[in-house]
């Protein structure tokens, strides 16, 4: 393939040559277990504990509230299993959302199998919680909020610190998704109110394999992973070093540079939203269109297969992703979608295109350029179009 334009940024990011430049040293020359007892280890320890310190100024927390961890799921596993077991006597009630994550539904759902009771909470057309419906939901059995930062497929926004605040008038924990926020807004735990926060550093040009949790102090939370005394006896497993140090150039990069990308990576999606809305008919805009994470653009094309689009963009080097999960084998269309409202048959006409600062204006024209055409030859194909048009140029006579 001559030519690729990857708009898939929400899934994974290119490492940055920053950040590979920063491990390499840790793959071949101080290769030592940061754990081991000796000198050649102890200057690889020491060099862990001043990443961790960097990401944990990061978000204003101290060092030994960071505890690295293998992902964003594994993050999202702790946290809300580690609480619902350290709080088991306390109560068993679990508040999250329709459109999470599912390394957050499915760890939900595997408590409800054992005796723990979950609401999930509806949220408005621009995938929004609606706070007064968060706060009612609350029991003198609640123990955990669960709701992420952004959302990973429409990008909208949650109010992080009025759920936070909500959360702590009533003694319970807040526990927050930020894997597609991190690095990609401005995020203090202490002004936001966040309790627990799971991240992942493939996000945001670091490598894949690593990610963090960050547990406030005096939270109680039981451990995921037994073994070993690692991450001040939290969390077992070799200290993955190389990709730690990785993880902690890719977060000062992006904190570095945040509001310049910020700036640019809207300026693109705006105009990627404009020409879409306005050169494509029935086509639809996911989620808030203010609240709204810079990189983000989710779209709906009424008549049109998800599958059929995500196989012709790719024939043509653009790489997307759909709402439909066609690549798990399942016909379903997105959950988030679905719970934002929109109709099944509509909800399997979806794309997701995110960006990043190094596309260009030229990418996100041929993009536009090459939805266009093919909209129009699937379109062209289907019956239920030549109906709908069919049926508009009579009304309109």
């Amino acid at each position: 393939m001559d030519k690729l334009i990857y708009m898939d940024n929400a899934a994974t990011t290119r490492v940055a040559k920053q950040v590979l430049d920063s491990m390499l040293p840790y793959f071949t020359e101080y290769y030592g277990n940061p754990s081991s007892a000796y000198t050649f280890a102890g200057r690889i320890a020491d060099d862990v504990l001043k990443a961790r310190g960097r990401i944990a100024e990061m978000i204003g927390a101290k060092e030994r509230e960071i505890l690295f961890t293998g992902g964003g799921s594994e993050s999202d596993n702790w946290a809300i299993k580690g609480v619902a077991d350290a709080l088991k006597d306390k109560g068993n009630h679990i508040i999250t959302t329709k459109i999470e994550h599912h390394a957050v539904l499915h760890t939900c759902e595997f408590l409800e199998k054992h005796g723990y009771e979950v609401t999930y909470l509806n949220v408005d057309r621009n995938g929004s919680v609606d706070l007064n419906e968060l706060e009612n939901a609350i029991t003198d059995r609640t123990i955990l909020i669960s709701i992420m930062f952004a959302n990973n497929e429409i990008g909208t926004i949650e109010p992080v610190k009025e759920i936070g605040e909500i959360a702590h008038k009533h003694g319970v924990y807040f526990h927050t998704d930020a894997v597609q926020a991190f690095g990609h807004v401005p995020i203090n735990v202490d002004e936001l109110n966040i309790d627990l926060m799971s991240t992942s550093a493939h996000k945001i040009n670091g490598p894949k394999g690593i990610g963090f949790l960050y547990i406030r102090s005096g939270i109680k939370i039981s451990n995921l992973i037994h073994g070993g005394a690692q991450e001040y006896s939290k969390r077992a497993g070799t200290t993955n070093a190389a990709s730690i140090i990785g993880f902690a150039k890719a977060a000062e990069l992006a904190a570095k540079n945040m509001d310049e990308t910020i700036k640019y990576e809207s300026s693109l999606r705006d105009r990627l939203i404009k020409r879409v809305t306005e050169e494509i008919p029935y086509s639809i805009v996911n989620g808030d269109l203010e609240k709204r994470l810079s990189n983000n653009a989710n779209f709906c094309f009424r008549f049109i297969e998800g599958e059929s689009l995500l196989i012709l963009l790719d024939q043509n080097g653009i790489c997307a992703s759909s709402g439909s999960a066609c690549t798990s084998g399942s016909l379903d269309p997105s959950h988030v979608l679905l719970a934002i409202g929109l109709p099944h048959e509509i909800a399997h006409g979806s794309v997701r295109l995110t960006i990043s600062n190094e596309t260009t204006i030229e990418d996100i024209d041929y993009t536009v350029d090459t939805l266009k055409r093919i909209i129009d030859r699937l379109r062209s194909m289907s019956p239920l179009y030549e109906d709908f048009v069919k049926k508009n140029r009579e009304a309109s006579k």
